[in-house]
């Protein structure tokens, strides 16, 4: 029998204090304690285990050793980590001990990195002469006669020059939400973050945004919240062929299409892009900027050095021993 799934709402068993189902309010909260991007992940993770594989829950670590076995040649062992994680929560959430801990599954996920080792897959850094060309295509189309177009251009410029002065992720980008942030025009900007992947603590942190002399965040954003007129709310929403505004935030997922088809505007093949390529950005033109690895840090809201130094290029002083494309070999 296939147990039901990991869901935000029904991650404790057997209701609350003497068996009363949980409240709406409880399920809100319980809702509001995991990130979304998580839960999704986790849900997927175990229908492949029941539903894709035939598992069963509660498991036995032999059966997960097997399950990790048998998909070592297929998925990433980060994938597989992922998969565990959403394995260990739902034991720990309805009450079982869990398999996942015991020698036996560590032992076997550390054979199967040693013997089917991948490269790490990272995000390809959008450098700044990219966005340059983002930008002078996205302000050409601001210049358009139909209202839809002025207005996505728009959006679309505010979104990736914060995006990447702020090194921002793609659900940080759609969280913000006007009535929290604070504009002062040609100085800089104020923003909140209600929540983030690194708030394990979910209580939020104010950043600021510096105005530029050219490839300006603040100077996008407001003219971004002129055009549109909005005044609370989500920043960054969905706007229909007609050019009307939803009340939705952008999805996630979405600034990944708005980077590639601003790319593809600007003349650059922008299918080796994602959303992450605005942060990996941002790391690598400090980096060469000179920022030191405390500052970029603390600037971005990094905690582990290990972490930072994943999204900066190692500096390679050549000089003048390398060979330049037009000399010949």
């Amino acid at each position: 029998m296939i147990a039901p799934p990991f869901t935000q709402a029904g991650a404790i068993a057997g209701g609350g204090e003497e068996g009363k189902p949980m409240t709406t309010a409880v399920e809100r909260y319980l809702q509001a304690a995991r990130r979304e991007s998580t839960t999704r992940r986790y849900q997927q993770a175990l229908a492949h285990y029941e539903a894709g594989w035939g598992g069963f829950l509660p498991a036995s670590s032999d059966s997960i050793v097997r399950y990790l076995a048998e998909h070592a040649e297929v998925l990433s062992i980060s994938t597989l980590r992922g998969h565990l994680a959403a394995l260990a929560r739902w034991h720990l959430n309805h009450g079982f001990v869990d398999p996942t801990k015991t020698p036996q599954v560590r032992e076997v996920l550390r054979g199967i990195q040693a013997l089917h080792p991948r490269p790490v897959r990272q995000a390809e850094p959008l450098q700044l002469l990219e966005l340059e060309q983002c930008v002078a295509a996205l302000q050409l189309e601001q210049t358009s006669p139909q209202l839809s177009v002025r207005l996505r251009a728009s959006r679309d410029r505010a979104l990736l020059l914060l995006g990447f002065w702020r090194a921002f992720r793609s659900d940080d980008l759609c969280r913000l939400r006007i009535e929290t942030n604070q504009l002062v025009p040609d100085e800089g900007l104020s923003l909140f973050l209600s929540r983030s992947k690194s708030d394990r603590e979910h209580q939020g942190r104010t950043v600021s945004v510096p105005a530029l002399k050219r490839l300006c965040p603040v100077q996008a954003y407001e003219e971004w919240l002129a055009l549109s007129q909005l005044q609370r709310g989500p920043v960054f929403c969905g706007i229909d062929r007609w050019g009307h505004l939803s009340p939705e935030a952008l999805h996630p997922y979405s600034v990944a299409r708005v980077l590639r088809r601003a790319l593809t505007r600007g003349g650059v093949a922008g299918a080796r892009y994602s959303g992450h390529s605005l942060r990996r950005g941002f790391a690598t033109w400090a980096t060469r900027n000179q920022w030191s690895t405390k500052a970029l840090m603390e600037y971005v809201g990094w905690r582990d050095v290990h972490s930072a130094l994943r999204y900066v290029e190692a500096d390679t002083p050549f000089g003048d021993w390398l060979r330049q494309p037009s000399e010949s070999k």
